[in-house]
């Protein structure tokens, strides 16, 4: 990835370090890339998030025993967000997975790829015909974010996706590039997820500016997933919580069979038992990740992220389901707080099973 960060840094980024990997942090235009995210197109640099090929003839058998979502339904050229979780349902990381000719394709978190390949290596057994590859290294990935993600994805020849449903992908061949376009940002925005080789990533970064993309480095990236709710690892994705709580309900099936942790999400469904919620908060002023959330004088959740935004201070936070009321005034440390709607994550329980 030398040669991309190269052209990252020449287009002004300043670097640092994520997951122990060398990121763009901010192309010193924070502010005009989430106004592209919101009303044009944004090139956020994923190269960074985890990648393992899953292969073997009982891949599909495999992942849909071990995650959240419903694998069987799925054909070639289809794929779906999943949540890996623990025996007790506490969730390990939100996943993407595309469906390929020959393997399963899963994007992860930053960090995450070796994690979840020991993870999942403990369920493999004798007779199992499962390959478990990290292709971090080997591959890269880019999301466009926005309206006009639609416009540039047809300069890239790709108009069969247009209007496709998420998680469509296909794979596209054109002026010497090797690339799988995925309908999806990664968020609940327009976009699409883009996935070549790591030696074609900076001419397919270079080619994606020069189309119109506005380069958005990490620092925005995470005011955007954070205005948007979507969780991650470390924050809102613990041993605390689980799928549910995290609002991931399009990401769980309630009609598939057993799988790891299935008998106490089907519970929390059934009797509706989803104690705390995440919620976004509008802050005053900056305020230290875990910090304790009152309303009055009572505790009713933490603050798991924190962020500086144009439109000021922003958070996640969990929140106990019964204290949540319209207009509920908050305490988040020394800042006043009020609840603010998350696109990405959802509080109602389905009206029937998925």
């Amino acid at each position: 990835m030398t040669s991309l960060l190269e052209q990252q840094t020449a287009a002004g980024a300043t670097l640092g370090s994520v997951a122990d990997r060398e990121v763009s942090l901010s192309f010193g235009n924070d502010a005009a890339a989430l106004e592209a995210a919101h009303h044009a197109v944004a090139l956020y640099d994923r190269c960074h998030w985890g990648r393992i090929q899953v292969g073997g003839a009982d891949r599909i058998r495999f992942l849909h025993n071990q995650s959240t979502n419903d694998f069987n339904r799925l054909q070639t050229g289809q794929g779906c967000d999943t949540v890996f979780v623990s025996s007790t349902a506490r969730t390990i990381d939100l996943v993407t997975a595309y469906l390929l000719d020959d393997s399963v394709l899963l994007l992860t978190s930053p960090g995450y790829s070796q994690r979840l390949i020991e993870w999942m290596d403990r369920f493999i057994f004798f007779a199992d015909k499962v390959d478990l590859k990290d292709v971090t290294s080997s591959t890269a990935t880019f999301s466009l974010i926005g309206p006009a993600s639609d416009a540039l994805l047809e300069t890239l020849g790709a108009t069969a996706l247009i209007g496709q449903p998420p998680y469509r992908h296909q794979l596209l061949q054109q002026d010497g590039l090797d690339l799988r376009v995925a309908v999806g940002s990664g968020l609940a925005l327009p976009g699409y997820t883009l996935i070549s080789s790591s030696e074609q990533a900076a001419d397919l970064w270079q080619r994606l500016v020069a189309a119109g993309a506005v380069p958005m480095g990490e620092q925005a990236w995470e005011q955007l997933r954070i205005e948007q709710g979507r969780p991650m690892p470390g924050q809102e994705l613990t041993d605390d919580y689980n799928p549910l709580e995290a609002g991931l309900w399009q990401a769980v099936s309630f009609s598939k069979g057993c799988y790891i942790g299935q008998e106490t999400i089907a519970r929390l469904n059934t009797y509706r038992g989803v104690k705390q919620q995440l919620w976004g908060v509008r802050l005053s002023q900056a305020v230290p990740v875990n910090t304790i959330v009152k309303a009055g004088d009572e505790k009713i959740g933490v603050l798991t992220s924190c962020a500086a935004t144009p439109s000021g201070y922003l958070g996640l936070a969990y929140l106990r389901t019964k204290a949540i009321v319209p207009d509920l005034q908050l305490q988040i440390g020394d800042a006043e707080a009020t609840l603010v709607p998350l696109p990405f994550v959802s509080h109602d329980y389905p009206t029937s099973a998925s």
